[in-house]
Formats: C-alpha cells, sequence, structure tokens
C-alpha cells in the first residue's frame, strides 16, 4: 500500500514540476503536497481574472478546470495550495492533465 502512495507521489510531483508556474518539493509523509503557485500570481485567466493570490488560484481551478483543491493560506503558506493523491491514479491523471492545461492557458 505505501508503494502505491508512493508511486503515485512521484508521478504527481513529476507531472506538477513540469507545469507552468507550479514547482513542488517532495514532502516527507502524509498524502498530499503543497506545490507553489507564486508565480501564477499575477497571470489572468481565460476570462481575464487576475489571479492575486492562492485563494483567487483554487476558485478559478475550480471554476475553470474543475479540480478542487485547497489554498496554502488556509494551512498559513500563502503562495502554495494543498492537493491530495489519495485517490485514484484515473483521477489523479485526470486532475494533472486539467490543472496543466489550466496552467497553460494563463497569461
Amino acid at each position: 500500500r505505501n508503494q502505491i502512495f508512493k508511486g503515485r507521489r512521484d508521478k504527481l510531483l513529476e507531472a506538477l514540476n513540469n507545469m507552468p508556474g507550479i514547482s513542488c518539493n517532495t514532502p516527507s509523509g502524509a498524502f498530499y503536497v503543497f506545490p507553489s503557485c507564486k508565480e501564477i500570481i499575477g497571470k489572468k485567466t481565460k476570462d481575464n481574472k487576475v489571479i492575486n493570490n492562492d485563494e483567487d488560484f483554487t476558485s478559478a481551478l475550480l471554476n475553470n478546470a474543475g479540480v478542487a483543491v485547497v489554498q496554502g493560506s488556509a494551512f498559513g503558506l500563502e503562495g502554495y495550495f494543498r492537493i491530495s493523491y489519495a485517490t485514484s491514479d484515473e483521477n489523479l491523471q485526470n486532475a494533472c492533465d486539467r490543472l496543466s492545461k489550466f496552467c497553460s492557458e494563463l497569461n
């Protein structure tokens, strides 16, 4: 079971670190990661809304891409967001695809 979670974590980290404006360090435990979205702050969504903080990022991600994550500021980590990998490989891949597309469409 731990190997399954480690595999999901590693796939998620690789995907996140290949997305424009997103970077993520390897966590020491748990079943979620806290990627940085700091490089996305100040960018605009397709509908021309400015992303001013991690809360704007998570709201825009949910509204535009259907991916639910939690803003890092809820945990005292402004400029980050939390994403869980305690889900199926299929769901995780789908979320990564949508997140990557969303990030690449920002300007």
